[in-house]
């Protein structure tokens, strides 16, 4: 994983599917905190062992802190309920839907959704432009992917899935079958060219996020039926299958948060190496550097394919993983 920027080569790499890999150069103050935390590991205990083994088992199947999940909800349910409300009572504060809208007069387009419009239309809409530009402006600042596990309503589903997912494969009942990273780029360019092609922008016609956000204004269609398959899909056969190898949505979002201040940060010296982490995040590369001997330095900013969405955050015991803006920590 590289080192201090958000958005740098290595981490703009990784989003679009390149496999981590150890890091070349170490500094020497990594060096050293990975070889005492060798040692530490070669001198603990079985019974300090297995302890880290029923913790970690334990994560595994949900029962951990969930507070930052909590307050993701919370602003998920808000966020789309003012849309619902707005609709039902007519007051137009919060206009259209989570993909294209008007919020207090400001036009606000996502903006791979957008660029499917102009790419299908061949024309450039001004009130397109003024939102994707709104929009860019304000992943900018609150770290892109944020997104996603923030205001999208799709990820309520998601995480439900999720955790369905994850009960069955404890039981052993079923497996999980993960793709190739790459393939999520790969979609974000046949999405572009069949709107170019078609003249029809056909991602949005079938995107979870835009369909579920119109179901909750204005009420359930059959595109519904996508939906629960999308959902069984998820549930049955690949975790998160949606947002980690299809969704051209998130992609854009990680492009438009690489410099974004909000971030969350790795801090080696606090590490205990448990993987609690990784059993929980919901895009586990961006967490490489915490793997034994993998950080290459004491800090690390956590790239930008992260959804911010806290859950290594709420099952770390050590708050070695922390939000942070430019350096001011926002642990709690």
């Amino acid at each position: 994983m590289g080192g201090g920027v958000k958005g740098n080569l290595e981490a703009l790499l990784l989003m679009f599917g390149k496999q981590p890999s150890k890091p070349k150069r170490i500094t020497e103050e990594a060096k050293a905190l990975h070889l005492v935390k060798k040692e530490k590991i070669r001198n603990l205990t079985k019974a300090e062992r297995a302890e880290f083994r029923r913790d970690l088992d334990e994560i595994k199947q949900g029962v951990h802190s969930n507070k930052w999940r909590n307050r993701r909800w919370l602003s998920i349910l808000t966020i789309n309920l003012l849309f619902t409300l707005s609709f039902w009572i007519d007051i137009q504060l919060f206009e259209g839907s989570i993909i294209a809208s008007r919020v207090f007069g400001f036009h606000m387009a996502d903006v791979y959704s957008a660029l499917q419009v102009i790419l299908a239309y061949k024309m450039v809409f001004v009130n397109l432009i003024i939102g994707t530009v709104t929009v860019i402006i304000i992943w900018l600042l609150f770290g892109g992917r944020a997104f996603c596990s923030w205001v999208c309503p799709y990820h309520l589903l998601a995480d439900l899935a999720e955790i369905i997912h994850l009960k069955l494969v404890a039981k052993k009942l079923i497996k999980d079958h993960p793709f190739h990273r790459g393939v999520r780029t790969i979609f974000w360019i046949v999405f572009a060219l069949l709107a170019f092609i078609l003249g029809y922008a056909l991602f949005n016609s079938i995107n979870p996020v835009g369909i579920v956000s119109r179901a909750l204004i204005y009420g359930p269609s059959l595109a519904l039926i996508w939906i629960l398959l999308l959902f069984l899909f998820e549930v049955f056969y690949s975790r998160r299958a949606w947002c980690r190898y299809v969704c051209p949505m998130g992609l854009t979002y990680g492009l438009t948060g690489a410099l974004s201040p909000l971030q969350i940060s790795y801090h080696l010296s606090d590490c205990h190496h448990e993987a609690a982490c990784n059993a929980v995040c919901e895009v586990p590369h961006v967490l490489d550097c915490v793997k034994k001997g993998r950080a290459n330095k004491v800090k690390i900013d956590i790239g930008t394919d992260c959804t911010l969405c806290g859950a290594c955050v709420d099952v770390c015991p050590t708050q070695s993983l922390r939000f942070d803006i430019k350096g001011l920590s926002l642990i709690s």
